[in-house]
């Protein structure tokens, strides 16, 4: 479902008083947004659906708030601060306060509803897991009936706001699902925008390391999203079981010579939309250590 309009539709009706808010010096105008690379918008989906979530919650008065966040730790702000400068859009905030510092990219509803969500309905891009995909379904339900106050929700939608988890049963049903997700592992792999999703996903739940018996090894996880995962093994051209942990998480990990060099091919000679901040340093310096170890040695690596 790709748009073929000149400038992007806004989702929903926006508040006078909300286009005041906000910082409008940043955001681009409504067309120069439809130069932004499609590349970019499944990789920044890859990374919401592993480090971000869509909060939809009650003001004091009763109102409803929406909102994405994306937090990743504090020594990762330029990761969120590149997604800004590509976007023009949130605001980057830091939380010092915690035993692991964090910091947070957050988007306000306006700008979901006249920018960031219209730029996906263009694309055809779309979150791949259960929970964000639902939050997703929930965000464009209230944007598009124009509820304003939180009780407008139906009690069995707003549960989903507060435990973050799929709707099932009859609550699904009362809200239309704007993608269906893949059924099977060659559906997810044959989406256009997948790739490109993955190398967003690496920056949230993937890990490249080396074990103490000095295998490389290239891993993602996250919740239990079987033919999600089994996906990964088609793109990443490898037999290798995905396992799982305790019935709730996922783990997709590969350390062979033919499956690193295949790795290495994606991250680096396929084209795909770079790996940034830490994810990329941890990347190089992997590629560095198997540069200079007996197994991996031979491969093909980048300049």
């Amino acid at each position: 479902m790709v748009a073929t309009a000149l400038m992007l539709p806004t989702i929903g009706t926006v508040s006078v008083h909300a286009l005041k808010k906000g910082n409008k010096n940043l955001r681009l105008d409504k067309k120069e947004y439809l130069s932004i690379p499609s590349s970019f918008i499944a990789f920044l989906a890859g990374v919401i659906d592993g480090d971000g979530y869509i909060q939809i919650t009650r003001t004091t008065k009763g109102f409803i708030t929406i909102k994405l966040v994306i937090s990743i730790h504090l020594e990762d702000i330029s990761t969120l601060e590149y997604v800004q400068s590509v976007l023009k859009l949130g605001k980057v905030s830091i939380y010092r306060d915690h035993k692991s510092p964090t910091c947070k990219l957050i988007i306000n509803r306006t700008d979901l509803q006249e920018v960031l969500f219209p730029l996906l309905l263009h694309h055809g891009i779309f979150f791949l897991t259960d929970t964000r995909r639902a939050q997703f379904d929930l965000a464009m339900f209230i944007l598009k009936d124009d509820k304003k106050v939180y009780d407008q929700i139906p009690a069995s939608l707003s549960l989903r706001e507060r435990d973050a988890s799929p709707l099932r049963g009859d609550a699904m049903k009362e809200i239309p699902t704007l993608f269906e997700l893949p059924k099977t592992a060659s559906d997810y792999a044959n989406l256009a925008f997948f790739k490109n999703w993955i190398v967003g996903f690496t920056i949230s739940e993937g890990s490249f390391y080396v074990k103490k018996n000095n295998d490389g090894c290239f891993q993602l996880k996250q919740r239990v999203h079987v033919m999600l995962f089994e996906a990964f093994k088609l793109v990443f051209e490898t037999n290798r079981k995905i396992d799982t942990e305790k019935g709730l998480y996922n783990q997709f990990a590969v350390s062979s010579k033919a499956d690193i060099q295949t790795v290495i091919n994606f991250f680096s000679f396929s084209g795909f939309h770079p790996l940034i901040g830490l994810k990329n340093i941890q990347y190089l310096k992997w590629l560095t250590v198997l540069r200079n170890s007996s197994r991996y040695g031979n491969l093909n690596f980048p300049e």
